[in-house]
């Protein structure tokens, strides 16, 4: 197992992540079979285990405390995440950072996030009268948390915003990255201003929740070409390895064998050559039919409702791709009046498109492919 220095911790660089754990017909987590996963896990070198508040409809972090208190407690890393996306009108930060430890069976979490920074929940964290921020760097202090980060999906503006007012409080964060976001969702950005900062970057998302597990036979086998020994997801890995400053590259396994490929990519560090990242990188790109979408921002100053043209033809390509609870989450954080369902359809855009987009149609499009997904308040667009 490759390992990473890490805040002072030797940490497998593969984290087992419990979002998506195996489930029975019921829809209740299958115990036995994360007990068997975990057990696999620890004895291949795995030390690092990320649940959260909401996963698995609160069940996640009973279910890992469950299953790793078999082991002692300096055998693992435990990391969980404070629900700050939630809409509450009044919080205790304590009533849940109690309960969590009690569920997870453990006296402190190794690693804590804020979960999930973004529009929506920016001004919930933000707003010193909530007492998060101030209550979870208490608990630091007092031990009880050893290291504190947070993790994000959130905008540049946003997530700039959260880095100005915490960012020195902060020691780690966790971003979705792999090849395909490192520009569709400007990942790129993210993660340089992070290594910037010198805060770790921990991945959740490799495999894009599966999307880049397979691909067409085709693409397929133009990457066997060049690596016959190398399975789809494992480009996705490498293509990670070969970026420095990364922590831990998280992976929500729902089987044993997805687990037991996982341990034997991560069993040596084989980063991509650069003919090899181009090449990955351009079959990557060439998943969806994308608009041509320059960003020149012609479109924006006569836009009669002041909408953010740019950047919603970004999302209409990330949902071309696959339909993303990420862009969903993005738009629901936005007034009503600034969203693309906000587009009167006048036109103004399409004559000062160079490109020559129909404008209108694709917000309209994009309306209709969001009021499809479900909304992030529901576990299954939770990040893992």
């Amino acid at each position: 197992m490759i390992r990473k220095q890490v805040l002072g911790h030797d940490l497998s660089a593969l984290a087992f992540g419990a979002m998506r754990l195996p489930v029975l017909e019921s829809g209740a987590i299958d115990r036995e079979a994360v007990h068997a996963m975990v057990d696999f896990a620890i004895g291949a070198g795995i030390n690092y285990f990320d649940t959260a508040w909401a996963y698995h409809g609160g069940e996640s972090e009973s279910v890992m405390g469950e299953s790793l208190s078999r082991f002692p407690r300096d055998s693992f890393c435990l990391a969980t995440k404070f629900p700050g996306y939630e809409q509450r009108e009044r919080w205790d930060p304590a009533e849940v950072f109690e309960e969590q430890l009690r569920k997870c069976r453990v006296g402190h979490f190794d690693f804590y996030l804020l979960h999930n920074v973004y529009e929506r929940n920016l001004a919930t964290y933000l707003d010193d009268s909530n007492g998060i921020v101030r209550y979870l760097l208490d608990q630091r202090e007092a031990g009880r948390i050893r290291h504190l980060g947070f993790s994000a999906h959130a905008r540049e503006e946003a997530f700039m915003a959260f880095l100005k007012a915490h960012g020195p409080k902060m020691e780690f964060c966790m971003i979705e990255l792999n090849a395909l976001d490192w520009t569709l969702q400007n990942a790129r950005l993210k993660y340089e201003t992070l290594k910037g900062m010198g805060l770790p970057v921990f991945v959740m998302e490799p495999l894009r929740g599966g999307l880049l597990a397979s691909l067409s036979p085709e693409n397929e086998a133009r990457l066997r070409a060049m690596r016959p020994d190398e399975s789809v997801p494992a480009w996705a890995f490498r293509w990670l390895q070969g970026l420095p400053g990364l922590g831990v590259i998280l992976s929500g396994m729902s089987s044993m064998a997805q687990l037991r490929e996982n341990v034997g990519i991560f069993a040596n560090e084989r980063p991509l050559a650069a003919p090899e990242r181009e090449a990955y990188e351009a079959i990557l790109q060439g998943l969806g039919d994308m608009v041509p979408c320059t960003n020149c921002r012609y479109c924006v100053a006569d836009c009669p409702e002041g909408l953010d043209i740019p950047t919603f033809i970004g999302f209409y390509n990330d949902c071309r791709v696959a339909p993303s609870g990420i862009v969903r989450m993005a738009v629901d954080g936005l007034k009503p009046s600034k969203r693309p369902s906000a587009c009167v359809s006048c036109g103004t855009c399409v004559g000062l498109c160079p490109q020559g987009i129909d404008i209108p149609e694709a917000l309209k499009d994009l309306t209709a492919i969001l009021d499809k997904i479900p909304s992030f308040l529901t576990p299954a667009t939770e990040e893992g």
